[in-house]
């Protein structure tokens, strides 16, 4: 079920009247989300469901199991190790027993022992990577005593929110439990907000992503080979324009319409392509899963902690596996491992830069660090190594002699580009706006807005590319 379709409307239509109907009976508010939330992640395989619940019930219980051994310090660290191990094994076996399995093969074909291996056909559940890390980083703040612990209903919506189910924000206990525990509440600017952001995100994701990928990525990408170097110059730029305006549209609704139920997420994205270092870019693209690898990897590993040494590994070994989160592929880890390597370089240069240097201009950081992310991003989108290899030697061949791109195409990135140059709180700033207008007025207009964005829009709805981690 896509956000971006009538399917969609209609379900959460009934969902938001019935919570709100029994905004004075917050336990069966819960229940009622959470039926909503199975109903809505079962529409693409019921089989699923029963992981959700599964999910739910292994962390929770993990966690009460940290809270009875509070005396043994040995037990409470012997429970969290398992409780994480039972969370690997579950993304492990679905998401990278495939990708293993065969790089196994391959390793003892190379070594001469070759062996017929039956490899199965696992079907990755959607979204399983971020209810897979809201769940250990749960049991990790239980651990750490930075959070209380929730009942099992609520840890089980927590990980089955249908709002941030299958691509985020990841949204930790400690933000979200707190807001399950208490009768919602919402006023006319949360509530002008949340209808700002769904349109806001309708949009990036109908008009620009869908566009660009339908009219001139995806055909790019698919034979790299077949166009000229203008072309995979402009489908890498498209891509970084897509991805963004994708994912972020996916965030902006997800927050847009927890915001209508009573509830508020974090934010996720901070026009990501105005930032002048690689540092500074992930503290603006995807925030949730950058923060989260910062602190349960990243300062588990040791961070900055334990001198120079420890601290580039930290960083490298950190980004390497924030890739290999992303899929089972080797693609993935060398997008990874280019950020790792990008930003150890620029951790170290910060430290031993001779002090008669000059500084960056900030206009410059902001186009070098664009165009590295955009490099990775080939990485990112080509299905193989080979399509990676092929798409750079492709630009390196520099035949400029034309372009499939349309003008609407070159616009629309155009557009995605500059997103980046708008006021960085215009959305807060138009729902207080927005406050002083007659509720029906906001409606009648949302609703206008809708109409407008349904009829610019291509047929049909892409996925969300985040559908597919």
């Amino acid at each position: 079920m896509l956000f971006p379709t009538l399917t969609f409307g209609l379900f959460f239509l009934a969902v938001f009247t019935g919570a709100w109907l029994l905004r004075n009976e917050n336990e069966w508010r819960k229940i009622l989300l959470l039926i909503a939330s199975w109903i809505f992640y079962g529409a693409w395989d019921w089989r699923f469901v029963a992981l959700l619940i599964v999910s739910g019930f292994l962390n929770w219980g993990a966690a009460r199991l940290i809270l009875y051994f509070e005396d043994d310090a040995r037990k409470r660290k012997l429970t969290l190790i398992l409780g994480v191990i039972a969370n690997l094994c579950i993304l492990g076996w679905f998401k990278y027993y495939g990708f293993f399995m065969e790089q196994f093969a391959a390793l003892l074909t190379g070594l001469g022992w070759e062996r017929d291996l039956y490899i199965m056909q696992v079907v990755l559940p959607v979204g399983i990577s971020f209810f897979t890390f809201q769940g250990m980083s749960y049991l990790i703040d239980i651990y750490r005593r930075q959070t209380e612990p929730a009942r099992l209903l609520d840890m089980v919506l927590l990980m089955s929110f249908f709002p941030h189910l299958v691509a985020g924000p990841i949204v930790r206990a400690s933000h979200l439990i707190p807001q399950f525990e208490k009768v919602p509440k919402i006023d006319r600017g949360v509530m002008a907000m949340g209808l700002l952001l769904i349109v806001w995100g309708l949009f990036k994701k109908t008009i620009i992503a869908s566009y660009l990928a339908t009219d001139f990525v995806d055909p790019v990408f698919f034979d790299p080979s077949a166009h000229t170097s203008l072309d995979l110059v402009l489908a890498a730029y498209g891509y970084a324009v897509q991805i963004y305006c994708d994912f972020s549209a996916y965030s902006d609704m997800a927050i847009g319409l927890a915001a209508l139920l009573g509830y508020r997420f974090p934010h996720n994205f901070n026009q990501p392509y105005r930032a002048s270092t690689l540092q500074d870019f992930w503290r603006r693209w995807h925030i949730s899963l950058s923060s989260w690898l910062r602190d349960y990897l990243y300062i588990s590993l040791g961070g900055s902690r334990h001198g120079q040494i420890r601290l580039y590994f930290a960083l490298t070994m950190t980004m390497l596996l924030g890739g290999l989160w992303h899929g089972a592929s080797w693609n993935f880890v060398i997008w990874g491992a280019i950020h790792g390597g990008v930003l150890a370089a620029e951790r170290m240069w910060w430290q031993h830069r001779p002090e008669s240097a000059p500084k960056l201009p900030r206009w410059a950081g902001i186009l070098v660090t664009f165009h590295i992310v955009t490099f990775a991003w080939i990485f990112f989108r080509s299905a193989t190594f080979d399509d990676a290899s092929t798409y750079l030697a492709g630009i390196a061949a520099l035949d400029f002699a034309g372009t499939m791109l349309t003008p609407v195409g070159l616009a629309l990135i155009v557009i995605g580009m500059a997103l980046h140059a708008l006021p960085p709180q215009a959305i807060q700033h138009n729902a207080m706006r927005l406050r002083r207008i007659s509720a029906v007025w906001v409606g009648l207009g949302t609703g206008v807005l809708i109409l407008i964005i349904d009829a610019m829009r291509a047929e049909g709805v892409e996925p969300f590319i985040y559908y597919q981690f």
